[in-house]
């Protein structure tokens, strides 16, 4: 086990060899992941990170509170753009468009991390499923070898029942049509 103290509240906290390689490993898909972004995907992050922040909406009130006042006579200069301030409605226009864009660009590339996690969650789990079923019927032989009694409930009967996906799909979809339809 590895030690490790909190700033916070300076207790020891240990955790796991295992734990500390599956952190190593998440971290490493992530980097890899991460290096395989495209320029265009990087640059879409980028600004969607950006766009995401206070600052983003401090920068508009200011650039918007400056051109109102340009454009209404104040601090001298001559206006351009005219109350109702079309040309301001146009470059607004014309930046949610882009922003738009970049936020749905990042959402696909997101999305498709997430799909890809989610495989091999499920991969994982169906191996983790098989292997616990596998372990119950040779615990359950291990018994029968041994002369132990094997006074299995049915629940227990049914853990040692390979499990197949699409059937417990096919039941999800089936409880979800009933209640859909009370």
């Amino acid at each position: 086990m590895v030690r490790r103290k909190s700033k916070a509240n300076k207790q020891d906290v240990r955790l796991a060899k295992i734990i500390e390689q599956n952190i190593q490993t998440i971290a490493k898909i992530r980097r890899t992941t991460d290096s395989q972004r495209t320029r265009e995907e990087r640059l879409a992050d980028l600004i969607t990170d950006f766009s995401g922040r206070m600052y983003f909406i401090y920068f508009h009130v200011a650039w918007f509170a400056v051109w109102i006042l340009i454009n209404l006579g104040y601090f001298g200069f001559k206006p351009f753009d005219h109350y109702p301030f079309g040309l301001l409605t146009m470059v607004v226009s014309l930046e949610a468009i882009f922003l738009a864009t970049f936020v749905l660009i990042s959402q696909n590339r997101l999305s498709a991390e997430a799909d890809r996690r989610a495989d091999l969650d499920l991969q994982m789990n169906l191996l983790t499923e098989h292997e616990l079923t596998r372990a119950l019927k040779m615990l359950d032989e291990i018994q029968d070898k041994l002369g132990i009694e094997n006074d299995a409930d049915q629940e227990l009967l049914d853990l040692e029942k390979n499990v197949h996906p699409e059937d417990v799909m096919k039941e999800m979809d089936r409880i979800q049509k009933l209640q859909r339809s009370n």
